[in-house]
């Protein structure tokens, strides 16, 4: 073991303990995903739903293993990128993948916006999708700004509404169950027109997707107490929980009805809980998915935000995304550049193209983490940190590999322009500032920083 951890600084404020964490890596995983994907996975891989979940969690859990290592021994607000330059050295590689991420995570929040301002908000307000959504990233960018702090408090609460949302089906289904109704046996049932094999496969990378969310952590990393100790225990904590949630969600879903149904409705959950016969109100669950919405666009919003700060912070942004609000300590630039990009997403993309875009991104990202995490093994610092057995990153890669093949031609099209676009944002940065140091006297230029040299002899985190 490494000797004691160094005191962590940083320009932001330390206010994220750790089951404020846990509760912000659950809600962003426990998404609004679930409510739909459902009967999406049904379709894939029959009755049996809860095998394609669990199989998603492990894939899942594989990649968190680096990310906890890596997190844990630089905690910076870059996150990926931090670690990708650790590794290669190459800052045109590191701002690819942090662009990956931040596209990813303004794509994100883009989708959730429209998915607020559509049919789940209908029962309630019929207001035109665009104009609503635009209204809604503008909500959460006050919220964002106001403090992470105040946000995380916001997460918790809409994390327990989601989650009471969740265990509702699953105690209905039980007690349904337990009065006679509903078919057990359907819950090893396969899809009769492909191979078990072959269905668990495919249902397992739609599956995946719900899991999606726990890396944003990395992005708040110089806001949380004592990262090195509560990290992985938050970290792997909340895709336990949500793991747990989900195979349950599987096991009732199938119980309460055959897979057919499940994949023939947009409101899957919605259905089970009638197909319960106790007479929940539509209505409520209505609410309980806004709200799911609301506060994945939250917490995508702020891991967004914090990743410009941080790439800022070593000089591969425009430093002024660098600034933060005097009293609040909220990186406000960021925070306003973000929002807006993703309220251009909003007004140009669909629901259905900026979800597969986002996964597509974010592979590319993991790819990179699990790369990095083998290739920084020999990089010792001073502090405790997590490290993980040296098979579990290599089969994490493996797995990210298998997942990204998966994709669309056209889904490859859309993430080749976004990072195009960061392409040329990276090489218009890099020219604006060797204007700005030959414009300023000898004796006051700086030399061009580095994202290697900013982070030397910087391995607790420290400016």
């Amino acid at each position: 073991m490494n000797s004691p951890a160094k005191p962590q600084t940083s320009k932001l404020k330390q206010s994220i303990t750790g089951p404020l964490l846990f509760l912000f890596i659950l809600g962003d995983v426990l998404g609004a995903g679930i409510y739909a994907l459902v009967g999406k996975v049904a379709g894939e891989v029959g009755g049996a739903v809860w095998i394609p979940l669990g199989l998603a969690l492990f894939l899942a859990m594989l990649t968190a293993a680096s990310y906890a290592e890596l997190v844990t021994k630089y905690p910076k607000a870059g996150g990926a990128a931090v670690f990708v330059e650790r590794a290669f050295k190459v800052p045109l590689v590191s701002f690819l993948v942090g662009f990956s991420m931040l596209a990813a995570g303004v794509t994100s929040a883009a989708g959730l916006s429209l998915a607020f301002a559509g049919d789940y908000l209908k029962p309630f307000l019929d207001v035109p999708a665009t104009p609503t959504a635009l209204v809604f990233l503008l909500l959460i960018a006050l919220l964002n700004a106001r403090g992470v702090k105040e946000s995380v408090r916001a997460n918790v609460v809409m994390t327990i509404i989601e989650v009471s949302g969740l265990v509702l089906v699953i105690v209905l289904v039980g007690l349904m169950f337990g009065r006679g109704d509903g078919d057990a046996s359907r819950v090893l049932e396969f899809n009769p027109a492909v191979s078990p094999g072959a269905g668990i496969l495919a249902a397992s990378l739609l599956a995946y997707y719900s899991f999606v969310g726990f890396e944003t952590s990395a992005n708040v990393a110089e806001e949380v107490r004592d990262i090195h100790r509560v990290y992985p225990k938050a970290l792997f904590g909340a895709l336990l929980t949500a793991g747990i949630i989900y195979i349950l969600i599987g096991l009732a879903s199938s119980i309460a009805l055959p897979a057919s149904e499940l994949n023939s409705s947009s409101g899957p959950l919605l259905q089970v809980v009638q197909a319960t016969g106790f007479g929940v109100p539509d209505w409520l669950f209505g609410l309980v998915a806004l709200i799911a919405v609301a506060n994945g666009a939250l917490l995508t919003m702020i891991m967004a935000s914090r990743l410009a700060f941080g790439m800022a912070e070593q000089s591969l942004l425009p430093t002024g995304l660098g600034k933060v609000l005097p009293q609040r300590r909220t990186p406000w630039v960021a925070i306003l550049v973000t929002t807006l990009a993703a309220m251009a997403l909003t007004a140009t993309g669909d629901l259905g193209s900026l979800a597969e875009t986002v996964v597509l991104l974010l592979l590319f990202v993991f790819i990179s983490t699990n790369v990095a995490v083998l290739v920084l093994r020999k990089d010792k610092v001073e502090h405790q940190h997590f490290r993980a057995p040296v098979v579990i990153p290599c089969l994490a890669l493996a797995s990210c590999v298998l997942l990204l093949f998966q994709q669309g031609p056209e889904i490859w099209l859309r993430a080749g322009i976004l990072l195009g676009i960061g392409l040329v944002l990276f090489f218009v940065t890099r020219w604006i500032q060797r204007r700005q140091r030959t414009d300023l006297p000898a004796a006051k230029q700086r030399p061009e920083t580095q994202f290697a040299e900013s982070l030397k002899g910087n391995e607790a985190g420290g400016p």
